[in-house]
């Protein structure tokens, strides 16, 4: 069982920055590919991005290209989204999660097997 801890959330303004970090507990980082999903109000979850279980490789939704960096610390057990140039329709909350597939990019919700709670990012002046 791996359990994932999202954290840095917050309220910022529109053109700012955040760092969002998962923590992972109960497997070995290494082994899983690592995903960043969004779910905004009265909206189904949504792909943002993919980081492979080296960190070789990611993938990101057209929505975000150039302006959201995912990375990991498999060594710290933990991933990073790192969001700039922020606007109102990344308002949303942020979801980290894992999948034991050796398969890459993955971007379907049913492709991973572990889910953290979330952490909300509002971007609003």
């Amino acid at each position: 069982q791996v359990q994932l801890v999202e954290s840095g959330g917050g309220l910022v303004q529109p053109g700012g920055s955040l760092n969002l970090s998962c923590a992972a507990s109960g497997r070995a980082l290494g082994d899983l590919v690592m995903g960043w999903f969004r779910q905004a109000p009265g909206k189904e979850r949504e792909f943002v991005s993919a980081i492979a279980r080296s960190g070789s490789s990611t993938y990101y939704a057209d929505s975000v290209k150039g302006r959201f960096s995912a990375s990991r610390d498999n060594a710290k057990n933990t991933v990073y989204l790192q969001m700039n140039s922020l606007k109102p329709e990344d308002t949303a909350v942020y979801y980290c999660a894992a999948s034991r597939s050796q398969l890459f990019p993955r971007v379907r919700t049913t492709s991973y097997d572990y889910w953290g709670q979330g952490t909300q990012v509002t971007v609003s002046s």
